[in-house]
């Protein structure tokens, strides 16, 4: 690579010490385990970042970019994901109970074992999202009218 290449690399890259705030730039930071309940992330840039058995209850993740984001095993009930781009998101075993995730583009999203009970999928795009054993019990559909019966599992029913 050349230095210019390497110097426009650099600039872009996201510094992953930046305290929580709307707008941040924590793309590909590694925040695993981190204590984020009720903070605003939204529009955050998180491309690639891994949020694994984070705490993330009441984040709003409203309108953020978090294609490829992995939140296995966090903790994010009521959550607002509202409009958030989380395509071929890992969410392996997240508990979402309660949370938003209305409008959200949820295309090739890994939700296996994962909480969604009474989570509200409104208008959200789920293409291809792996639900394989994840507790829809009580979750609004992506129709925003049918309700999921307790104990849907997989899907909803």
């Amino acid at each position: 690579m050349t230095c210019s290449l390497l110097s426009a690399l650099a600039a872009r890259a996201a510094d992953c010490t930046q305290p929580p705030a709307p707008g941040v730039d924590w793309q590909r930071c590694f925040l695993d385990g981190r204590d984020l309940a009720g903070d605003d992330l939204a529009r955050a840039h998180l491309i690639d970042t891994s949020f694994e058995r984070a705490l993330l209850d009441r984040v709003n993740l409203t309108d953020a970019n978090a294609f490829r984001a992995r939140f296995t095993k966090a903790r994010m009930q009521g959550a607002r994901l509202d409009g958030g781009n989380f395509a071929e998101a890992d969410f392996t075993e997240a508990n979402l109970a309660g949370a938003s995730l209305r409008g959200a583009d949820l295309r090739r999203t890994h939700f296996f074992k994962a909480i969604l009970k009474n989570a509200d999928l409104s208008g959200a795009r789920t293409q291809g999202a792996d639900l394989l054993n994840a507790d829809l019990s009580g979750a609004t559909w992506t129709d925003g009218k049918r309700v999921c019966a307790p104990g849907s599992v997989g899907e909803c029913y």
